[in-house]
Formats: structure tokens, sequence, C-alpha cells
């Protein structure tokens, strides 16, 4: 599980098929082969390690749900360690499972911050609600506009500056991960049997 808090951007040093290597300092401090490390939101565990970057495998689903395939060497990507029990849980509940994707749309500056703008399917539309939480590329966001093809969030300076988001050109996929608990509570209401 993750916060969607970014702890670090790293730079992709190898991608082929099935295997992603990253260079990266401060999520590298404590870890070890089997850790959970989310790479742009993707759960991945650690196959090899070495002082300056890690190794992951990536199954073809992986591939088939995010942007993984499309990264190459000196790409930036976002990441976060695992919780452990003790940590506060900043963002939201992150399984870093990602569904599928969306496109850029648009940056757009207000005042510090800045709104990006992003067109999905309806499969993924339909678990995200104003106000409610969003993870894009691995980000813990909050909703702040939906329409019928797509969804917007706000920017603030700290994730500007903390994550790889503005660093992507309108156009580009990114990984989004929606609300588990609407996906459950939707499954709950689907198996409950029809009142007479």
């Amino acid at each position: 599980m993750f916060t969607g808090i970014i702890e670090e951007v790293g730079e992709v040093i190898e991608a082929s098929a099935g295997v992603l290597r990253i260079r990266a300092g401060r999520v590298l401090s404590d870890a070890k082969l089997g850790d959970s490390i989310a790479i742009n939101g993707v759960d991945l565990t650690v196959a090899e390690l070495d002082s300056d970057s890690f190794f992951a495998n990536v199954m073809p689903e992986t591939y088939r749900r995010s942007n993984l395939s499309k990264l190459k060497v000196g790409d930036r990507v976002n990441l976060e360690r695992s919780v452990r029990p003790n940590d506060r849980l900043s963002g939201h509940i992150v399984r870093g499972v990602v569904e599928g994707v969306a496109t850029i749309e648009s940056f757009t500056p207000e005042a510090d911050a800045v709104i990006a703008r992003f067109r999905t399917s309806p499969e993924l539309l339909r678990y995200m609600v104003v106000k409610g939480p969003v993870t894009i590329d691995g980000a813990s966001l909050t909703i702040i506009d939906k329409t019928a093809d797509g969804f917007a969030v706000s920017l603030v300076q700290y994730t500007q500056e903390n994550t790889c988001l503005l660093g992507k050109e309108v156009g580009d996929p990114v990984n989004i991960e929606t609300d588990i608990i609407a996906r459950y509570v939707e499954t709950l209401l689907q198996e409950m049997p029809a009142r007479r």
C-alpha cells in the first residue's frame, strides 16, 4: 500500500521488454530485495539493488494497463516506497495497481497553482467524483472538475516541484488509479440481493 505522496523523482537508466532499471537515492536508503516501490504509481518489486539504482521486472499485464511501456532511458519517474504500519497516511489509500491511462489535455497556470486537465475513459471516470481522490502517475491528487470525458486537478507548488508531472507534454499518457473505496461500494451493491 502507498500514500500517493511522491518521495523522489528518479531516472530511467534501462527500459526494455520486461525490464526496468531506475536510478534513485532516497527510496534506496533502506531498500531491500523484495521490497515494493511504486514507479509512476505502479507497484513493482525490487529484484536487484545496487548503490544508486534498482531493477524490477514488468509483466505484460502491467504494460497493457500503464504507461511503463513508453518509458525510455533518461525519462523521469515518480517514486514512492510502500507504507509501513507506523507511517502516517498523508495522501489517500493507494494500492499501486494502475487501472488505465489518461491523456494530458492541458496545463493552465492559476496563481501559484497549475490546473492540469486529462481525458480518460468512462470506465475510469465512473469512480471519480469532484473533491475525491485520484492517483496520477503515483501522485495522490484531488479532483476539482469532472466532465463527460475527462477531469481536472490543481497542482500545488509542492507537487509541481516534487513530481515529474510538469515535465510531461500535452498528449502524453499518465497512469491512473481511482478510489478503491468507490470500487468496493459498487461491487457490494451489485452483489446485494434485490429487495422485494
